[in-house]
């Protein structure tokens, strides 16, 4: 695992959630954000050391050459479930996904129950 969004498989492969954006632990130019460590956390409990399932849509990389890709993990989505529980946000970066609309209803079920960073993040 990398972060709250982003992890690396065994095969050195980088893999970036699409359409999800969780608060910064490791950029190299800005602070840790409110929430970041218990997003990171929250994403190495779902994926870590776990068998991962990738669906790349039409646009498979991102800038930094980093495949983006909703994850499954059991039965676990695990883009859907960081936001539905408040671990991250909704965002399609211009590009949305294929779930991205699915993704935008779990973030505003969350938001109104103040789940996660919605209720500490003000």
């Amino acid at each position: 695992m990398v972060d709250g969004d982003t992890i690396k498989l065994r095969s050195g492969e980088t893999v970036r959630y699409l359409d999800i954006d969780t608060p910064e632990t490791v950029h190299p130019t800005k602070p840790v954000e409110c929430y970041g460590p218990d997003s990171d956390d929250h994403n190495n409990k779902l994926v870590n050391g776990k068998v991962v399932y990738l669906y790349v849509g039409a646009n498979a990389k991102d800038k930094y050459g980093r495949t983006l890709a909703y994850v499954f993990s059991g039965n676990s989505f695990v883009n859907g479930e960081l936001v539905s529980e408040g671990f991250a946000t909704a965002r399609s970066y211009g590009q949305p996904g294929e779930l991205f609309e699915k993704l935008m209803g779990f973030q505003e079920k969350a938001r109104s129950l103040n789940k996660g960073l919605w209720g500490e993040c003000k």
